[in-house]
């Protein structure tokens, strides 16, 4: 059998054969055909697509004309997609928007990481990261009151604040070691004086200078009294 250069690395080609008799002698013959693959990255990339259209989508309705009026319905046939090929991702509403500020909420934890990842002197990390939580929570106090009701729960988001919980208290106790911040108070306890503090930014007026204020006033706080 003659195969050509590629074929031996082209895993594409099933190699096949049959048998042919003869009176003299029995013939094998083989040959290749291609075989289309399914590459489990393309199947998961559409899946992801798809899921990430559906949560974009109901967010959008919400957001238009209130949680408790979208429909299951209403959400495929934006979205492009089959009633039952909708359900197969999520059971319903509350379950699409509960992923959906689950997934802007993992986005937050991976930007503050990179923040305090950049380098530099703790003191100005702690600082970049505590104004990037300000924004966050300052934002998200302009969002619709019910929606926000039905996806600030869960185990999902007191998982993600407890990872929020240790980012500030390592980037606290580094900034104490350098002699920037005071060392009578633990980490732990300044981590959630951050959090509470800067929360309060969702009820701040709409104006960034008010959030910068803040965070300086948070700041102030901690840093290491005068002798």
């Amino acid at each position: 059998m003659w195969r050509g250069p590629d074929a031996a690395h082209d895993s594409s080609f099933a190699i096949q054969s049959v048998t042919v008799n003869s009176e003299r002698r029995s013939h094998r013959i083989t040959y290749s055909s291609r075989v289309p693959k399914l590459w489990n990255e393309t199947v998961d990339a559409h899946r992801t697509a798809v899921r990430d259209a559906i949560m974009r989508t109901t967010a959008e309705l919400a957001v238009q004309h209130g949680p408790a009026s979208v429909k299951m319905s209403q959400i495929a046939e934006k979205v492009g997609i089959a009633r039952a090929t909708l359900y197969k991702y999520f059971p319903d509403v509350d379950a699409i928007l509960a992923a959906w500020h689950e997934h802007h909420v993992t986005d937050h934890l991976t930007q503050l990481t990179a923040l305090r990842d950049q380098g530099g002197p703790p003191a100005e990390q702690l600082e970049a990261v505590l104004t990037a939580y300000a924004f966050i929570a300052f934002h998200r106090g302009r969002q619709d009151a019910e929606i926000a009701a039905l996806v600030h729960r869960g185990e999902p988001i007191a998982r993600a604040q407890q990872q929020l919980l240790s980012l500030f208290r390592d980037l606290l106790a580094e900034a104490a070691a350098a002699g920037a911040l005071r060392d009578d108070i633990t980490p732990d306890e300044l981590a959630n004086y951050c959090l509470h503090a800067l929360t309060a930014a969702g009820d701040l007026p709409a104006e960034p200078a008010a959030v910068h204020r803040l965070v300086q006033i948070t700041l102030a706080g901690m840093r290491r009294p005068s002798p």
